[in-house]
């Protein structure tokens, strides 16, 4: 919406009050505007396919002289993993609330973790009481 709604002393309450369907209409989004925003906030939230996330790297070559670098990172990667882990496993448990359920929608775009890692944890979140 462009404009609110006029209060009675604005200039344009008049034409609020004599026509609310033109009012709202002129209050919406031209088609331009509305793809112009639409384009934008896809662009936005689009990841490049050679994303890298935190606790992984594609290339680790710049680091093969340094073997205590590579050992902390590894180790760092493992316990981003054990934290997604738990995430997950929170995420498909039923008793805790505003985790699951039929309100609480995955969101497909950002998902990064393969269905037979999922299905891993699932089954493990099954196992633990």
């Amino acid at each position: 919406m462009r404009k609110l709604i006029p209060k009675e002393e604005d200039p344009e309450y008049s034409n609020f009050v004599m026509d609310p369907q033109r009012y709202f209409l002129s209050a919406l989004p031209s088609l331009f505007q509305a793809s112009r925003f639409m384009a934008v906030i896809d662009i936005g939230s689009a990841h490049s396919p050679d994303e890298e996330y935190i606790g992984e790297r594609n290339d680790l070559s710049s680091w093969l002289g340094e073997p205590e670098i590579i050992d902390a990172f590894n180790q760092f990667s493992m316990e981003m993993k054990g934290i997604e882990i738990e995430i997950i496993r929170r995420n498909v448990d039923p008793k805790l609330r505003n985790r699951c359920g039929e309100s609480c929608l995955r969101e497909e775009r950002e998902e990064r973790v393969a269905d037979s890692w999922r299905q891993e944890v699932e089954g493990f979140a099954k196992l633990k009481p």
